[in-house]
C-alpha cells in the first residue's frame, strides 16, 4: 500500500520499509517544490500552505528530516513518543513559513490515528532521529537550521535557475550547482518533467555527503521549476460551513 503524508509523496518511491529497527546511517533533508505540488491542489483549507497567500511560497519548503539507511530503507515509529504540539509552540512561525503542509489531508501517526503534518513527521521520523537530534523541539529546530544553512533555493538562484513556467533547465546543471555549493550530490525527483523533491544527505554529524540513490532517476534531461500560483479552488471549510445550514 502506498503511504502518502500530507504535503508529501509516498515513501515507497524512496525505499522499502523495514519491520525491524537498527541504527540508521544518514540523514536526508527532503525539500519539496511548491510550484509543482500545488498544481495538484483540488481544495483549500486553513492547513493547506498552497492556499495561504501570506506564505507566498517562492522556493523549496521542508518535507521532512529523515533518518535513513544506505540501502534506501528507513526506520520508523521508533520509541512510541507521542507528538505534543505545545512542544513546538515557539517554532510555529518558522514551521508555518519553512515547513508548511501542502495538503488538506490528515497524516497518519504511529498510534493508529491521524493528525497534522508535523505530527506525522515527528512520530514516524523524528522519534528515530532522536538519538542524534534529541526531543521533539530540537528535531524540528535542527531541520529548520539545516534548511536555512543549506539554502537550496538561493544556490539555484545564483546559478540562474529560478521559478519559471516557460524555462527548461538542464538537470545536470542543477546537480552541479548543488555539488559546487555543498560538495555533495543530491537526489532529485520529478513529476511530469517538473522538479518535485530535492534531497540533501548528511552524515550523522550533519556534514554533507552524497546521496546513495541515482539522482534524477525520475527526471528528464531538462526539467522545469514551475512558479507557485495560488490555486483557484473552492475553500473546503467554507463549503462545509454552507452545507451545514
Amino acid at each position: 500500500m502506498t503511504e502518502v503524508s500530507a504535503g508529501g509523496i509516498g515513501r515507497e518511491l524512496l525505499g522499502k520499509r523495514l519491520t525491524g529497527q537498527r541504527e540508521f546511517d544518514l540523514f536526508k533533508l527532503s525539500l519539496q517544490w511548491p510550484g509543482t505540488y500545488c498544481q495538484r491542489t483540488r481544495r483549500c483549507c486553513s492547513s493547506n500552505g498552497c492556499c495561504q497567500s501570506s506564505n507566498n511560497l517562492p522556493g523549496f519548503t521542508i518535507h521532512g528530516l529523515w533518518p535513513d539507511y544506505n540501502d534506501g530503507s528507513w526506520p520508523s515509529c521508533c520509541n512510541g513518543k507521542r507528538f505534543d504540539v505545545n512542544e513546538i509552540s515557539a517554532l510555529r512561525k518558522g514551521l508555518n513559513k519553512y515547513w508548511p503542509s501542502l495538503s488538506c489531508s490528515s497524516s497518519t501517526n504511529c498510534h493508529g490515528g491521524k493528525g497534522i503534518f508535523w505530527e506525522h513527521e515527528w512520530e514516524k521520523h523524528g522519534t528515530c532521529a532522536s538519538p542524534v537530534t534529541g526531543d521533539e523541539y530540537n528535531y524540528f529546530l535542527t531541520a529548520i537550521n539545516l534548511y536555512l544553512k543549506y539554502n537550496v533555493t538561493e544556490v539555484l538562484k545564483e546559478a540562474g535557475y529560478v521559478a519559471s513556467n516557460y524555462e527548461k533547465y538542464p538537470l545536470g546543471g542543477i546537480v552541479e550547482a548543488m555539488q559546487n555549493a555543498f560538495h555533495a550530490t543530491p537526489e532529485i525527483q520529478c513529476s511530469k518533467g517538473a522538479v518535485q523533491e530535492l534531497h540533501l544527505c548528511f552524515y550523522k554529524d550533519f556534514k554533507p555527503r552524497d546521496c546513495e540513490a541515482a539522482s534524477g532517476n525520475s527526471c528528464p534531461a531538462y526539467v522545469s521549476l514551475p512558479e507557485f500560483v495560488m490555486p483557484e479552488v473552492v475553500n473546503a471549510e467554507a463549503q462545509d460551513s454552507k452545507l451545514s445550514f
